[in-house]
């Protein structure tokens, strides 16, 4: 039986690593985690070949800047899917050794049962810290616009509701209600988007980006952004 006592609060008064896509959700959890603990770096995993994300497809120079914006370091590697959970392991244990008693994520719907982070930081040492969890869907977004953070949708999934359309758009309270009335959740939880966030009351300064041309891949396209 999986002990989920403390998921939502185990970021309080001790010292974490954030698992960090540098969307929505994940810098939702590292604010509110940030409020009642410290932050000892952002981990973030990269695809095979080091180039892009493996969450949400970005590149590193673009996480970078969001970490020297937040003022964190980043702990980082390349995986396969193969080999990831051995990575992100070695990852979880660098940060360990950094003073990290908490890895922090930023899941809202993460079955209490059968989780895949409270297995990997068991195996660690850690404890798992859910700041979002189980929490309303609209007032995790509401609670993420009102702070004053400024997310952009970077990818949609064209089979859930979403067009090209929406890429580049900024989350607005007037936008939110435009998705909920397309029938489409405001967190995008049913993977109906992905968002890069580029300011607000982490950040020391905006990230500057330029958008590139939209690529399209099956049922999705992406807007790929770069530094300004």
């Amino acid at each position: 039986m999986t002990d989920t006592t403390g998921w939502k609060q185990n970021a309080q008064d001790r010292p974490f690593i954030a698992s960090f896509s540098g969307g929505k959700d994940s810098t939702l959890a590292l604010y509110k985690a940030s409020q009642v603990g410290q932050a000892v770096g952002l981990l973030v995993m990269l695809e095979e070949e080091g180039k892009r994300s493996r969450s949400h497809g970005m590149p590193p120079e673009l996480i970078q800047a969001q970490a020297d914006s937040i003022g964190l370091p980043v702990f980082t590697a390349a995986a396969s899917w193969a080999d990831y959970e051995s990575v992100f392991m070695h990852l979880l244990e660098k940060a360990k050794q950094q003073g990290a008693e908490v890895l922090v994520t930023g899941d809202l719907d993460m079955p209490a049962h059968g989780c895949w982070h409270d297995k990997v930081t068991k195996n660690a040492g850690l404890q798992l810290g859910m700041p979002l969890w189980e929490m309303d869907h609209r007032e995790a977004v509401d609670e993420f616009i009102n702070l004053g953070f400024i997310t952009m949708i970077v990818t949609v999934n064209l089979s859930l509701g979403m067009t090209e359309d929406d890429l580049g758009r900024i989350l607005t309270p007037e936008y939110v209600l435009e998705l909920e009335a397309r029938k489409i959740d405001p967190c995008g939880e049913g993977g109906e988007f992905h968002t890069t966030v580029i300011d607000g009351p982490l950040f020391q300064q905006p990230i500057a980006v330029r958008k590139c041309p939209i690529i399209r891949d099956g049922d999705y396209a992406f807007l790929p952004l770069e530094l300004a």
